[in-house]
Formats: C-alpha cells, structure tokens, sequence
C-alpha cells in the first residue's frame, strides 16, 4: 500500500524522498525493521493477554531436564509472527505480484490450518487438536492452488538461457552486459516451463515434464499430473518437518531465519537479471519482489526469537510452526529451487528422519524379534541429545551453527558445478 501512495507521490508530484520505493532494496530493509519492530510490539501484549486468559501449553512429561518449569508458557505465539509478516508485506510490496499473492494466501491458509489445531488443544482442551488428516488435506488444498497457478498461469514465466546469438534473431535476444560475445544471453519470449533448479550439475536444471516425456507428441500439457503432487509433497514434508523441529525453545524459530536468509539470496540472484547472468542461473522475472516478504519473514522470527529464546517466555505452537515450514517450502517452488531443500533445510530434515526411522526401527523389530527397539535415545532428534545430558541451549545453539554451514553451502552450490 505505501509503495503505490509513493509512487502516486513520485510521479504526479515530484515529491522528494518518494522514488526511493522504487528499489527493492530499500524496501525490503524497511519490511524487515518493520516486521521487527511488529513483532517485539505484538509480542510483550500477546503474552500479557494470554497470561492473563490462562492460555498455557500442557506439557507432556518425558523425564526430559526442565521439561516441566515450561509448564503453563502460554503457546499461540506463531500470531505474533503470521502478523510480523503480513503487515509489512501489505504496506512495501507490489500487490499485484502473482509471486507475492500466491505467499500471502499460502501464509494465511497455513496460519489458519495450525491456530484450528492451537484452539483445539487449548481452549477445547483436546490434546490431539486437529486431526492429522485434515491438516493434510489443507496441506494437499493449498498444493494444488500453488502448483495450479504455477503451470497454467500466463504470469508465471521463466526466460531462457541463449548461449549463442546464432540460436535466435537479434530482435529476441536479451543481452544483459551489452557484449553480445561474452555475455550470456537471455530471451526477451518468456516461456511457461516446469524446469527447477538442480545443485552440483553443470547444467543446473532438471524438467519434471520430462518424466512422462514417453507419452510422445504435446506430452507438456500432462506434465501437471507430475508437478502438482510432487510439490504437495514438498509442502507436506517441509511443514510437518518445522512442526517436529519446534521442540527446544527458539529452535524452529532460530533455524527458519536462517534458512529465510537464504532464501531471500536466492530469490534476489533469480529475480535480477544481471545476477543470474553472472551465476549462470536461471533467470525469473518478477520473483524480485519476493525480497520484500522474505525480509518480513527473517524480521520476524528473530523478533519472535527475542520472547521465544531461552528460556521461552511464550511457544508459536502449530500456528507458528506449520505455517513456518510451509512458507519455506512455497517459498522455495515459487523461486524454483525446491530440490535443494535436503540442503538449506537440512535441520528439518534430519528432525523428519529420526523420527521415521525411530518408528519404522521399532515396528520392524517389534515385529520380528518381539520387543521394539530405537535408534535414539528419543526422537525427535534433538530430544536424544537432551538425554545424553546436553543443556538446551547447547542444543540449539550447534543446530543454528550447523543451519548456517548449510546455508553456506546452498549459496555455494551457485557456482559450485
């Protein structure tokens, strides 16, 4: 809303200052001061109303170290972030941006999804809150709008790399450095496309329609049927595995803004042509804009971090958590780089595996010796750490240093091919 009221005062009026919206830059700073300020502001009255509504978190006893001082925390706090984020959002970005319109609906929808099973467990005090599967038919719903609106709408475009200006007429040639010899080329017909970013491969690109390219002739217009349930899964996995990892207080939180981090580089590169020239990446216009959200994003978890840190003074429970997840996986398909997931994400996926492995471990043997047995202490994993007698700040702490060794390496994987 601000970016249209400055620019209105830019162009009709000449007013000074007001062209500064114009650059993304300078409004992604602003949303991410913005979303700070928002969530510190919304978290101290937050807490305070819960407290005195008696809204606290029942927690489960584990025999786990402090586990029951956490008793009573009041839980919910994932509103104080879906705000940090839409608010900002609202007031710096484009709002006719397909990207940023398919982030906000996929923010709103999970934020939705996780305060239905946060309402459940606290106020019809039901501790299984919402039930799984309807979780995942949200989680499915909102798969389908974004992978729909990704193949079939006309706005959701890539440019081509063109390595040879033999390959196409000057008049379609897009030469960014104006050196037609050195630079790479992309084409000004933007193409509807399912290609993704694939890391570690020269020819960093893999195309899901490829996969029923054994249907023959005009088998692009059934890659759907590939696309959509393989980003349902990516939105599934992805939100469950945040859910999981927001167990140690300012765990998930701490991790999300990190991978946030690199998201917003991610997105930034993808969306300026001139940087995705000289990474040889693929180049998304419009995605630019992403930047703005992302900064809101990363402002605030660290915003939230400063009540959820330990020891925790509030939880973001399930509105917080699924939605977190989910945002990062949307996130990722929308910038085209999904399948490097397993690497930024790599805290939650590793939280995902060890409780898979924990349960598939303890069937198969329950099944086959009579008597189940773990691989872990107690999963999820940082709960085997907490056993092995580790402080939970200790925990945490090495999970962030680890997320940020693996953010290293995603914006590495870039050049490294």
């Amino acid at each position: 809303m601000l970016y249209y009221l400055f620019t209105w005062l830019h162009e009709d009026f000449d007013f000074p200052g007001a062209g500064v919206f114009q650059y993304i830059s300078f409004r992604a700073a602003m949303a991410l001061i913005l979303s700070l300020f928002i969530s510190m502001i919304i978290g101290k009255r937050l807490i305070e109303f819960l407290h005195k509504k008696q809204v606290g978190e029942t927690i489960r006893d584990l025999g786990l170290e402090g586990q029951t001082a956490k008793q009573g925390t009041p839980t919910m706090g994932g509103l104080i972030i879906l705000a940090a984020i839409l608010i900002p959002t609202l007031l710096l970005a484009k709002l006719n941006n397909v990207y940023i319109i398919l982030i906000l609906i996929s923010t709103i929808w999970l934020g939705i999804i996780g305060f239905l099973d946060d309402y459940i467990k606290v106020f019809r005090k039901d501790k299984k809150g919402l039930a799984g599967k309807f979780k995942v038919m949200g989680q499915i719903g909102l798969g389908i709008i974004v992978g729909g609106t990704m193949f079939f709408s006309k706005d959701i475009v890539i440019r081509e790399k063109i390595s040879k200006q033999a390959y196409l007429p000057t008049s379609e040639i897009f030469n960014v450095e104006g050196n037609a010899d050195r630079a790479k080329m992309y084409s000004k017909i933007p193409i509807k496309s399912t290609k993704t970013t694939i890391p570690f491969l020269k020819n960093n690109e893999f195309d899901y329609s490829i996969l029923i390219s054994w249907i023959g002739k005009g088998y692009y217009k059934w890659a759907f049927l590939i696309f959509i349930p393989v980003l349902i899964f990516i939105i599934i996995a992805v939100s469950n595995g945040a859910n999981l990892t927001d167990g140690l207080d300012g765990l998930a939180t701490g991790s999300s803004a990190i991978i946030g981090l690199t998201l917003g580089i991610l997105a930034y590169v993808s969306g300026n042509y001139v940087f995705a020239n000289y990474l040889n990446i693929m180049y998304i216009p419009n995605t630019g804009e992403l930047a703005i959200y992302i900064s809101a994003f990363i402002g605030a978890c660290i915003g939230f971090l400063w009540y959820n840190s330990y020891p925790a003074q509030i939880f973001m429970g399930d509105t917080g958590s699924l939605a977190l997840g989910g945002i990062v996986a949307v996130f990722a398909i929308l910038i085209r780089k999904e399948i490097m997931i397993p690497i930024f994400c790599g805290i939650f996926l590793v939280e995902n595996l060890s409780v898979v492995m924990q349960v598939g471990y303890f069937k198969y043997t329950k099944r086959r010796f009579g008597t189940g047995r773990r691989v872990f202490l107690m999963s999820p994993l940082h709960h085997h750490y907490q056993i092995k007698g580790y402080h939970e700040s200790k925990i945490v702490t090495r999970f962030f240093i680890i997320g940020i060794m693996l953010a290293v390496l995603t914006i590495v994987t870039l050049k490294l091919r």
